[in-house]
């Protein structure tokens, strides 16, 4: 519902409480809103709305299905289910939780912000606890391929390297 649409609404309302008729109701919306303004048969649908003793402007709530699968609850289970194994495919998240391919796409891209980087997802982003956690993984010998003394000599011999 966008806020042009109830500013119409309520100028239509105006209108019928003044007597006008739907198209001179119609002529007075293009004088004011322009080129945003309602169809004329929007317009009409609304004045006889009005005329049968329609109270309220704003829209009235629809039954059925939500129109995105989107919602916090959701968005919560991916999250939790990719804190598992970030190495998922998007098709076996989907096939998980019971939900569309392309819904957990924007939730992955959209709400967690995460990208696929080798396979794995990853956040965009690092939060500064992440930061400073792979700063304190990158010094410790045992985060390298390499044991023992020769795996801390190559360590050390590491410049520093920047944290994204």
């Amino acid at each position: 519902l966008s806020e042009r649409s109830l500013e119409q609404w309520y100028a239509i309302k105006f209108c019928f409480l003044l007597g006008k008729s739907p198209s001179e109701t119609f002529t007075m919306l293009q004088q004011a809103f322009g080129t945003e303004c309602l169809s004329y048969s929007q317009a009409k649908k609304w004045h006889k709305a009005f005329r049968e003793g329609r109270e309220e402007v704003t829209d009235e709530p629809r039954s059925g299905r939500p129109s995105s699968a989107r919602t916090d609850v959701n968005v919560q289970r991916v999250r939790d289910f990719l804190k598992m194994d970030q190495r998922l495919s998007l098709y076996q998240v989907a096939e998980a939780l019971d939900l569309s391919e392309a819904t957990v796409q924007r939730i992955v891209t959209e709400d967690l912000h995460m990208r696929k980087v080798c396979a794995k997802l990853v956040p965009r982003v690092l939060t500064e606890e992440q930061k400073n956690n792979r700063v304190k993984c990158q010094g410790s010998p045992c985060s390298h391929p390499g044991t023992g003394l020769r795996g801390r000599l190559r360590v050390m011999e590491k410049p520093p390297t920047k944290v994204y």
